[in-house]
């Protein structure tokens, strides 16, 4: 989950920005055992075990192998685009646009850090993992019928961490260099073997054509139409307003293991709206066919409709075991009204999840008391055994409260009343050198306590305005803004806020993405997703710790004792999460038996022929009908 990611809604199908989220630093376990030379050569690597598939396997196990193709997708998106890069801050990208391309490795949606071969077809690995090699598969070849190259991905990689987004700088800091040794073989070599999860991080690199990207400034949005060698093409598009993408019929890597019974429909086109509640009621309509709700009370009460009834709209919610991160109000650290720690405790004390809960989201979510919730890597109760000794390193750096209490969050009785939070929430910014005058609060200089909640979307402002209005009774000075998403992500990437809806997704291996996301270095990096600009030396080392973590045990050691630290620093305002996807769906699509643990793999779902007939005369129907 990226942080402007939170109020989308549509296909959750897309390029992830960098190319993975949540890796771990333990040894990369390959299939397959180590040849004479020392190297072992394998189709997949994992961080948590061996690979479950052996290189044999013929299609993912959730899939249906012999799933229909054909048919047209429609979707919608927030907001608008004016660019076909999404690998640099300028711009806003296209959506789906990460379907065009393909990515060396593919991870498997049913397993924690696996990936295996997909435009390579073989990995090398030395015993000592100072480098990795990837063997490209021949078949490989762009769109233009060129082939696919080690030299390719060299560029790829090279451009990235010149030109890209900040991200991929930090990302790729432990690569020493990329070299091609061959026409299909392309070596990346690290400065030490510490961070061992770079094998997977560089096999989810989405590679790009060097020959089609000369000549052009890599660095400005792209307005036209780019090559790639991915399942789909962009066929069209109207800018800023709908895109369609055309299924490749001779793509060459139709019958890879990693593909068969995926990317089924024949197109995908995508229907831009700038408000949420207009893009609901063109699915009703019939003008969408499928969309995640993201909404509680909509899930709730908005799906109650002629389509519904007759059984042509499908609703449905899929458990999954993905870890749920961290979602929050995210305050600015980078101003000074942010920085005292009591300031930012008062925010949470008068934060009335319970009462949300009860009246806005018909008690559907649970409230998020970890920044790796819903896993086995948060926090709880006392510190102790191998988490207690990494922390005791830090004692008199650390919150001294941390050795002897639990960290808690406020919990109210949902009657809305909180009086108790508000009196807790006036001490500790007494504390801090605030006080009440005349009904507002202000500082020694007599200063307002006045600041700006930015939203993207008017979706949040059933939880931002009543939140406002019990700040209110504080004696501070908030209020709430919402831009389209285009700004948004203007002023978030320049750090132009104030306080914000965040989040910070992660899996069950975190690795280096966690320098980008607390860390000082990151901290004043436009773009870079620590996004409230959190920097604090004990956090600094306690991530790389974590990167350099040999074992999965000590993994989850290092990671409860992250968890820890951020939360007793109260850099964030909590707020909930959902453990099922809610989907929505016009009948004609068909899905799989099973889902895969982690993800909604809608690039597994199907349109089924004999059924479009009568939903096409339904959502005519559904046209026709008065509003």
């Amino acid at each position: 989950m990226q942080r402007r990611d939170l109020l989308a809604i549509g296909l959750p199908w897309g390029l992830a920005l960098p190319a993975s989220l949540g890796r771990g630093a333990r040894a990369a376990t390959p299939a397959g055992s180590p040849g004479p030379d020392g190297i072992t050569r394998t189709h997949a690597l994992s961080l948590l075990g061996e690979p479950a598939l052996p290189a044999d396997f013929t299609h993912w196990p959730w899939v249906n192998p012999k799933a229909p193709k054909g048919g047209e997708l429609v979707l919608a998106a927030l907001g608008s685009f004016d660019s076909f890069n999404p690998f640099i801050l300028r711009g806003t990208p296209a959506v789906g646009i990460g379907r065009v391309w393909d990515t060396l490795l593919r991870d498997s949606d049913d397993e924690a850090s696996t990936e295996y071969v997909h435009l390579a077809q073989r990995i090398d690995l030395p015993a000592d993992q100072r480098w990795v090699a990837f063997e490209l598969n021949p078949a490989a070849k762009w769109h233009d019928g060129r082939p696919v190259t080690a030299e390719d991905v060299v560029w790829t990689f090279d451009t990235l961490r010149t030109q890209g987004r900040p991200t991929y700088r930090s990302y790729y800091a432990d690569v020493a260099e990329a070299v091609a040794e061959g026409p299909r073989r392309v070596v990346f070599r690290f400065r030490n073997n510490e961070n061992r999860e770079l094998p997977l991080i560089l096999g989810q690199l989405t590679v790009l054509p060097k020959h089609w990207w000369e000549g052009r400034d890599f660095g400005k949005p792209l307005q036209e139409i780019p090559l790639g060698s991915g399942p789909y093409r962009l066929e069209r598009f109207e800018s800023g307003r709908s895109l369609v993408y055309r299924r490749v019929e001779d793509y060459w890597g139709r019958d890879l293991p990693t593909m068969r019974g995926t990317a089924n429909a024949g197109t995908i086109r995508y229907e831009y709206f700038r408000d949420p509640t207009v893009a609901l009621e063109a699915f009703k309509a019939g003008q969408i066919d499928f969309r995640t709700e993201n909404i509680a009370k909509e899930w709730a009460t908005a799906y109650d409709f002629p389509a519904v009834r007759k059984g042509l709209v499908k609703r449905d919610e899929i458990r999954h075991e993905r870890p749920t991160g961290m979602q929050a109000f995210a305050v600015n650290l980078r101003r000074p009204l942010f920085q005292d720690a009591r300031v930012r405790r008062a925010l949470i004390e008068v934060f009335d999840f319970e009462w949300m809960n009860a009246n806005l989201f018909y008690g559907s979510y649970t409230r998020t008391t970890s920044y790796f919730s819903n896993s086995e890597l948060a926090s709880s109760g006392l510190p102790q055994g191998r988490e207690l000794e990494i922390l005791e390193q830090y004692r008199g750096r650390v919150p001294d409260r941390l050795f002897t209490e639990e960290y808690r969050l406020p919990v109210t009785d949902g009657s809305g009343n909180n009086r108790e939070g508000l009196r807790r929430a006036l001490d500790l910014l007494r504390q801090a050198g605030w006080v009440v005058k005349d009904r507002k609060l202000v500082n020694a200089r007599g200063e307002p306590f006045a600041f700006e909640i930015l939203l993207n979307g008017p979706s949040f402002e059933r939880i931002a305005l009543p939140y406002m209005q019990v700040l209110q009774r504080l004696g501070m000075e908030p209020r709430v803004r919402t831009i389209d998403p285009a700004q948004y992500e203007v002023r978030t990437d320049a750090f132009d806020f104030d306080m914000t809806v965040g989040g910070v997704g992660q899996s069950l291996s975190p690795g280096n993405e966690q320098r980008d996301f607390w860390t000082c270095a990151e901290a004043q990096k436009q773009g870079s997703q620590n996004l409230s600009g959190i920097c604090d030396p004990v956090v600094d080392a306690l991530v790389e710790l974590l990167i350099a973590a040999p074992d999965r045990a000590e993994l989850i050691a290092r990671t409860r004792a992250l968890d820890r630290v951020l939360l007793w620093h109260d850099f964030m305002i909590p707020q909930w999460h959902s453990r099922t996807f809610r989907v929505a769906y016009w009948d004609k699509l068909g899905r799989p038996e099973r889902n895969p643990r982690y993800n909604l793999a809608i690039d597994s779902w199907w349109i089924e022929p004999e059924r479009v007939g009568a939903v096409e005369q339904g959502k005519r129907e559904a046209q026709q009908a008065p509003r």
